[in-house]
């Protein structure tokens, strides 16, 4: 299934869904330790980075420094396209909301911070309506 190129038409339509609970950051060596699921990882020279729920990184004693809230946009954006990145990423920069973005097959992950993601969904849904 082909996925969306057109920036006018992802932006109008992404729906961006905050998943529940808290997320964070961080780092292991090796393998993913047992009891830990984690929703994105990223293999670097450094080590394997973790995203992962709050809860499975204390139960596992993982140092984490950054806790976010995930949203998720839900437009079928293609791997290809060209744009949305920057649209959401500059309309979160103009209220100071950092974002750590992560696409996958079907969507774009949006990592806000956690105190500020209701914030974050608001302005992406009113960066959508602008755009409708």
């Amino acid at each position: 299934m082909t996925g969306e190129t057109d920036l006018h038409t992802l932006v109008a339509t992404m729906r961006p869904r905050l998943n529940p609970g808290r997320y964070v950051f961080t780092t292991v060596r090796a393998d993913v330790p047992p009891g830990v699921r984690p929703v994105v990882t990223v293999a670097e020279e450094e080590g394997l980075t973790l995203v992962l729920p709050q809860h499975e990184a204390d139960a596992a004693g993982l140092a984490y420094d950054y806790v976010a809230g995930w949203i998720t946009l839900r437009v079928h954006s293609a791997l290809e396209a060209v744009g949305l990145t920057a649209a959401f990423a500059q309309a979160l920069a103009a209220v100071g909301l950092s974002c750590n973005v992560v696409a996958g097959f079907h969507h774009d992950h949006l990592f806000v911070p956690y105190e500020r993601a209701d914030e974050a969904v608001e302005v992406l849904e009113n960066l959508a309506r602008r755009s409708a």
